[in-house]
């Protein structure tokens, strides 16, 4: 998402227009909480009602009523103002049961944030002195050796390469975010790049050297203390744009009219930590990092509302003392999930988590709050939200409704949300919802073993579909002493007890020979066959639009058949979609 402030808010206030010129939605801006209304009975969840404003120029005060609220302040604020349950920076052992984690919390340890700028690289002629702040020897937010120009990457064998600042791996280049001469990969006059960034002066250096503030806190702090840090995380900003105009480039100029502002600052700072709320569902280190899973993916949560992905934990560290230190293999992460658990407060109602505010940890919101996994936990939260209005319960109620869950679940998939992680299954697939789906439930998998690959136009053998339909059916298992098949035997082949299971009830048969070829493809004719066995009462509109013939059935077709199956079971019509009636099916 490499773009300027101006297009990317562009973007969103077109997305956004249609509703308010509709009046659906009211738009107000330059406004901060201040009081969270609640109604707490004893012995009851307590419940958000509502929230308090002050507009910071008019210091007007209005209040808005709401069923929900979603929690999605950078800083996790209403957290905080509504004393609601949550944890500050690093937490202990005790708290999330994280093996990597000291056994006393440490609050203060929080990553830095970091105020960016956007600059311009500018032709020779045309460059003009920047009129910022000098960096200075007496402020630490703003010394000149703590700045530096250029970029270490990893080469091989344990060799480092050194990258200057307009170099191709340089830091220029990186935050890139226009470029004046369409795709032209050098770095060229009139390119334009964000700021916002944390290196070292050589490879056996801590990462502390760029416009990352790391002397404080915003989070548990007073609302003085926050002011402070944020007006020298701004000089630091500008104490390093002048370092390099000096030491790098003298080329580069702020575009203030591109972050609305006179020295090219952004109007806010980017954000890595907030307070977090406690969450019916915490995501733990131990369920994201690489070393914790054989397969290609980290925990699939059941209950999952997106998608997430980083090669390492992102971790960086402020000043406080006691940071983890992960080990480099204790940092690498899988293609994760997003539990909708996470979203939900674990004792308050009329409130949804969000941002950086959702259940995950100091150390697993060093990936969950990377933009574009932020941008799915807005997705999800919204969807929650209008879910549960729809369905009149409180979103706590809802996650522990299987029915509705699932029924959320479809709906998001329908429209291209990814909930579980296939790089060969793009979002305008036509069975992208029911392969979704179906992988999410755990009734199938990938395709092709250690990928990320659901495989959706490969033949399903025998075997594999005897294995699937004993789990999605729930059938009670056989494992007679006296095998059936003489090609399936007992302790020889995985498939024996599905395979028994499926001839004991009468819904599969072998070929002939006493032999039930487990490895041939299955076809849709004898798959037909079998479904109608199972459950003749929706069987003509499983097999909706598939030919039962002779053809190898492909596994987007097996998927195909089986969410309209499940659809069936959760009270939605498998051809409106709609809801029939609304059960708790397990």
């Amino acid at each position: 998402m490499a773009t300027t402030p101006v297009v990317a808010a562009t973007a969103m206030n077109e997305a956004i227009a249609p509703y308010l010129e509709s009046q659906q939605l009211q738009l107000i801006a330059n406004s901060e909480p201040e009081v969270v209304l609640k109604q707490e009975v004893p012995g009851r969840r307590r419940r958000v009602v509502g929230i308090r404003f002050r507009h910071r120029h008019s210091q007007q005060r209005f209040t808005v009523m709401a069923q929900i609220v979603i929690e999605a302040t950078d800083l996790g604020d209403l957290l905080a103002l509504g004393g609601l349950e949550s944890r500050v920076g690093q937490e202990s052992l005790h708290e999330t049961g994280e093996a990597a984690l000291p056994t006393q919390p440490h609050p203060d340890c929080q990553q830095p944030f970091t105020w960016g700028a956007i600059v311009e690289l500018m032709s020779p002629r045309q460059h003009q002195e920047i009129a910022i702040p000098l960096a200075t020897e007496t402020d630490p937010w703003r010394t000149p050796e703590d700045f530096t120009a250029d970029v270490w990457t990893h080469a091989s064998n344990d060799r480092w390469k050194r990258w200057s600042f307009l170099s191709p791996c340089g830091i220029f280049r990186y935050g890139r975010c226009w470029r004046s001469h369409g795709y032209q990969h050098p770095v060229l006059p009139g390119d334009v790049a964000v700021i916002a960034w944390a290196t070292a002066q050589s490879p056996n250096l801590p990462i502390r050297y760029g416009n990352d503030y790391r002397f404080g806190s915003l989070v548990g702090v007073p609302s003085a203390v926050r002011e402070q840090h944020l007006q020298q995380a701004r000089d630091r900003t500008r104490a390093y744009l002048h370092f390099l105009h000096t030491h790098a480039t003298p080329n580069c100029q702020p575009r203030g009219d591109l972050t609305w502002s006179d020295d090219g600052l952004a109007t806010v700072p980017y954000i890595r930590e907030a307070r977090r709320g406690i969450a019916m569902k915490t995501i733990r280190h131990e369920e994201i990092a690489a070393q914790f899973y054989k397969s290609p993916r980290a925990a699939c949560f059941s209950d999952s509302v997106g998608l997430g992905t980083a090669p390492f934990l992102d971790l960086r560290q402020n000043q406080a003392i006691g940071h983890v230190q992960l080990h480099p293999q204790a940092a690498q992460v899988k293609p994760f999930s997003l539990p909708v658990g996470a979203l939900v407060p674990i004792a308050t109602d009329g409130l949804i988590l969000s941002s950086k505010s959702i259940g995950t940890t100091h150390i697993t919101n060093a990936v969950y709050r990377l933009p574009t996994v932020e941008w799915a936990i807005g997705e999800a939260s919204g969807c929650l939200a209008a879910w549960a209005l729809k369905h009149g319960k409180n979103p706590h109620e809802l996650i522990t409704d299987m029915a509705l869950l699932r029924q959320l679940q479809g709906k998001m998939t329908r429209h291209g949300i990814p909930i579980f992680s296939f790089d060969d299954v793009p979002h305008d697939d036509p069975d992208f919802e029911p392969i979704q789906m179906m992988a999410v439930m755990a009734v199938v998998g990938s395709g092709c073993e250690d990928t990320l690959q659901f495989c959706p136009e490969v033949a399903v053998s025998r075997a594999m579909v005897a294995v699937i339909l004993v789990k999605f059916f729930n059938l009670a298992t056989m494992t007679p002493v006296v095998p059936t098949f003489h090609d399936v035997l007992p302790g020889k082949h995985g498939a024996y007890a599905a395979v028994e299971t499926l001839y004991s009830s009468g819904i599969a048969e072998g070929i002939g020979r006493d032999r039930f070829a487990p490895n041939l493809p299955v076809t849709r004719s004898t798959f037909a066959m079998w479904i109608r066995k199972s459950v003749p009462e929706v069987y003509a509109t499983a097999f909706h639009k598939i030919p039962a013939d002779a053809t190898y059935l492909r596994r987007r077709e097996l998927v195909r058949v089986l969410y309209k199956i499940s659809l069936s079971r959760l009270r939605v019509d498998p051809v409106t979609q709609k809801t029939i009636l609304n059960v708790n099916t397990h």
